[in-house]
């Protein structure tokens, strides 16, 4: 953790989107912004630094923030993402102890994501987001000297799933209601976006 208490923080959008139709599915509009812009907003007050973890060039998604590319060739998952950031906090901020990452493709985070994951994370080394007994491994907080291990499990073991990395290091869950809005719905196909504009317009977000 930095001297000020506060995790880093890291959207994972290096996939390819392949049920949304291809492309980068965090451009996609909702409510008049991009998906990636609102997970901004909600993210980066309770994080820093804020990075974008994505591959190609990084001025297509028009957010001020760092752009940190998969080490790994293939485009082999989240894993990757989350191997990538550790790996770029390790070298530029080595202060930092917690990095919490997300998917790019849930706009409604909870703002008391990183406190309350961060506040597990302290006791069991890592934390990761449930809600309505549902399991969000990609939404979780990971010590950035973990890298290493996670090195193994990714490259030597070719562990691709984001739940054997979260078993793997014995991270916590911890839960949030999901009524009347679930804080961790994602955007994976059509009508899923059609389902959050509809969100959107029942339940502005605070």
């Amino acid at each position: 953790m930095s001297g000020s208490g506060t995790p880093a923080g890291l959207i994972l959008a290096g996939g390819l989107s392949r049920r949304m139709g291809g492309g980068d599915k965090g451009l996609l509009r909702l409510g008049g912004e991009t998906i990636l812009a609102r997970i901004a907003q909600r993210l980066g007050p309770q994080v820093s630094p804020l990075l974008l973890n994505a591959n190609g060039p990084a001025e297509r998604f028009g957010l001020d923030l760092p752009v940190v590319p998969d080490t790994l060739a293939g485009a082999p998952g989240p894993l990757a993402g989350l191997l990538a950031g550790l790996d770029h906090l390790a070298g530029v901020a080595p202060d930092t102890r917690f990095l919490l990452t997300v998917p790019g493709d849930c706009p409604f985070l909870p703002l008391d994501l990183a406190a309350r994951l961060v506040a597990a994370a302290q006791m069991a080394g890592a934390a990761y987001a449930v809600s309505g007994g549902r399991e969000h491994p990609v939404i979780g907080v990971w010590q950035v000297a973990a890298r290493g291990e996670l090195r193994r499990l990714l490259v030597r073991q070719d562990e691709r799933r984001m739940m054997r990395w979260v078993q793997h290091i014995g991270a916590l869950p911890v839960e949030w209601p999901d009524r009347p809005l679930d804080p961790f719905f994602n955007l994976n196909t059509p009508e899923d976006l059609a389902e959050a504009e509809r969100l959107l317009a029942a339940y502005p977000a605070p």
